[in-house]
C-alpha cells in the first residue's frame, strides 16, 4: 500500500516539512491560555502593592485575555484582598473568561477563587485576613462575602491613614525630603579636609 503522503508530490513534501515545525511550535507555546501560571516565589511582585510574593498559601492570580485572538495575561498578587480591589478597578472585570485563582491556605494548591470558601482570621501578607480552601466550613465565607470583608478591611485601613496609594506617594516624597534635609545638615558640618593645611 502506498504512503498517503507521497514525498514525490509538492504538497506531500510541504506537509512532511511543516509537520515537525507544527510540533515544535506547539511544544514551545509557553503557558496555556487558562489556569494559574507559575509563580517565581520571592521574585514576582504584587500588581497592586508591589510587595514580593513569598507567602505560598495566600497569593492570588488573575488571568484574562484582552484580545480574543491574542494571548492571555496574568497578574499576580500577594493577598486575595489586593487581587479583589485591583480587579474591581479594571474595565474588563466582568468580561467572560476572567479567571481568579487563589492558594489554598492549607497546602498552597491553586483553586478557583470564585468557588473557594474563605476562612477569616488568618495572618496574611496585607492583613486582609482571608485563607481560601475548597471545602466548606460552618463559618466560612463565599467569594462575595469575602469581597465585602476585604472592603471593610480596606475602609478600616483608610480610616487609620494607611491607604496603600497615599502611603506609597507620601513615603516616596517623604524620603526625598528627608534625604535633602540630611544632605543640607551635613553640608553645614565642618569638614576635616577643609581645615587641613597643605
Amino acid at each position: 500500500m502506498p504512503c498517503p503522503i507521497s514525498v514525490g508530490r509538492p504538497l506531500g513534501r510541504l506537509a512532511v516539512l511543516l509537520l515537525p515545525l507544527i510540533f515544535l511550535l506547539t511544544a514551545c507555546s509557553g503557558e496555556p491560555g487558562t489556569g494559574p501560571a507559575d509563580v517565581r516565589w520571592d521574585r514576582d511582585a504584587c500588581e497592586r502593592c508591589r510587595m514580593v510574593l513569598s507567602a505560598r498559601n495566600f497569593s492570588a492570580q488573575i488571568r484574562y485575555t484582552p484580545d480574543p485572538a491574542g494571548r492571555s495575561q496574568v497578574h499576580k498578587f500577594d493577598d486575595i484582598g489586593c487581587a479583589i480591589i485591583w480587579l474591581d478597578q479594571q474595565e474588563w472585570r466582568e468580561a467572560p473568561g476572567v479567571e481568579i485563582w487563589v492558594n489554598d491556605h492549607r497546602d498552597g494548591e491553586w483553586i478557583d477563587a470564585r468557588t473557594a470558601y474563605y476562612v477569616p482570621g488568618k495572618v496574611t501578607p496585607m492583613e486582609y485576613g482571608l485563607g481560601a480552601q475548597d471545602e466548606p466550613l460552618p463559618d466560612a465565607l463565599d467569594f462575595e462575602q469575602a469581597r465585602a470583608l476585604v472592603y471593610q478591611q480596606e475602609e478600616k485601613f483608610n480610616s487609620h491613614g494607611a491607604h496603600l496609594e497615599q502611603n506609597a506617594s507620601r513615603d516616596g516624597g517623604g524620603r526625598a525630603t528627608q534625604d535633602a534635609k540630611a544632605d543640607a545638615e551635613q553640608a553645614k558640618l565642618p569638614s576635616i579636609r577643609e581645615n587641613k593645611q597643605p
